[in-house]
């Protein structure tokens, strides 16, 4: 078993790829600076048996994101999960951003998607699965989160646009939402407040507490099997019904 995690090597990013470590599996975690994270995240999913990678690039471009995908050809012929969970925070009003930082944002949240489907398409085969990370920024309007919001919303487009040519190959593509989970991008967007967001969110949640790391990895692991065959191109969240009341 193989699998490939942008921005692998924290957060949500780095319990997925915990989920798939196993003895005899590759993960590659694919990150872009923090090297003393990659290198603790390494140690973490090698100590689960798993046989670890690091590729350090940007796949925001389709010349990067060819180069992460060139590195895991160079270890491995099929790819049996493909997970996008990078993403670049700007944490601004959209009408005082840099463009060209914005535009680099949108990028790597959003069209980075089929700038990664291409690239592994090669070693993508029947059974594969393509994930998506998004948020519910993609569908409400949320304070200074156009970047990555607007982004998410067009990557959940293109994920089912990208059914149709996938589904014909055998190859499955979904978006998963977890919500409030302790993040660094999630501290990267509300600061200081974040604790007091996430108190918030279990007291609004019909379940009674925050999510944790195994509701969602879960649900990845399920949607990775067999048994979800024919799920296909569904945005699901998981969030403990906080959204379904006003």
């Amino acid at each position: 078993m193989a699998i490939l995690v942008t921005g692998g090597t924290k957060g949500i990013g780095l319990e997925i790829a915990c989920r798939f470590a196993k003895p005899g599996a590759d993960v590659f975690l694919n990150y872009v600076s923090d090297s003393q994270a990659a290198a603790k995240a390494a140690k973490r999913v090698e100590r689960l048996g798993a046989r670890v990678h690091l590729i350090q690039q940007d796949v925001g471009t389709p010349e990067g994101a060819q180069l992460a995908l060139d590195a895991v050809a160079e270890k491995v012929d099929n790819l049996d999960q493909l997970v996008h969970c990078a993403v670049r925070v700007l944490a601004q009003p959209s009408l005082e951003v840099d463009l060209h930082e914005f535009t680099k944002a949108v990028n790597l949240n959003g069209t980075a998607l089929l700038y990664l489907v291409r690239g592994a398409l090669p070693m993508l085969r029947r059974g594969s699965t393509v994930f998506y990370l998004t948020s519910r920024g993609s569908r409400i309007a949320l304070k200074n989160y156009a970047a990555v919001g607007a982004a998410k919303a067009m990557a959940e487009a293109l994920a089912r646009y990208l059914v149709l040519e996938l589904g014909p190959r055998g190859i499955r593509i979904n978006c998963v939402a977890p919500s409030g989970v302790d993040t660094d991008a999630l501290r990267s967007v509300y600061g200081d407040k974040t604790d007091d967001i996430l108190r918030k969110n279990a007291t609004e949640t019909p379940n009674g507490r925050t999510i944790k790391h195994d509701d969602y990895t879960s649900l990845v692991e399920f949607l990775a099997s067999p048994a979800a065959e024919m799920i296909q191109g569904q945005v699901i969240f998981v969030n403990g019904g906080q959204y379904l009341h006003a």
